[in-house]
């Protein structure tokens, strides 16, 4: 049985996506305001859905809950270690200021350096991946209720 390719694909796919919006966002200056790390929540949960829809179309009826939620996270973790790396190498190579703007708006008595940041960001990724797959999972999975007769008729006392 061939593994499937799908998690890499989907994976590569989101981290490309997450790339591409926070790019976006520092054209215009705005990669710092916390509001817009929203977009990424709809990148993710967009491309894990469309991943897990994929997954079980190409398993069809040999698709299995463990096997689907292995498939969502696989494909979270991928593109968040690709954005992470990413988000590694702007924050200390590309833009310079840009871990000084962003903590400029947290008032703070603690020295926060890169690595720190960078574990945040991979963490919030991970654990996205995490509740998003939970929740998808309900919509992919199959039902353990038990279809009720139209023709049975109550009991009387």
């Amino acid at each position: 049985m061939k593994k499937s390719t799908i998690p890499v694909k989907y994976g590569v796919l989101i981290a490309i996506g997450l790339v591409a919006y926070f790019l976006i966002l520092s054209l215009f200056g705005v990669q710092t305001n916390p509001a817009f790390s929203l977009g990424n929540g709809f990148i993710v949960a967009f491309g894990l859905y469309r991943a897990m829809r994929d997954y079980k179309l190409e398993k069809g009826s040999a698709f299995e809950y463990q096997k689907g939620f292995m498939a969502g996270l696989f494909t979270g973790f991928n593109a968040t270690l690709i954005f992470t790396i990413f988000f590694a190498i702007y924050v200390t190579n590309i833009n310079t200021s840009f871990l000084p703007e962003m903590l400029a708006n947290w008032s703070s008595h603690y020295h926060v350096g890169v690595g720190i940041v960078v574990f945040v960001a991979a963490i919030m990724g991970f654990a996205t991946t995490f509740v998003l797959t939970l929740s998808f999972m309900q919509l992919f999975k199959e039902s353990w209720n038990i279809k009720k007769k139209h023709n049975s008729h109550p009991i009387e006392a």
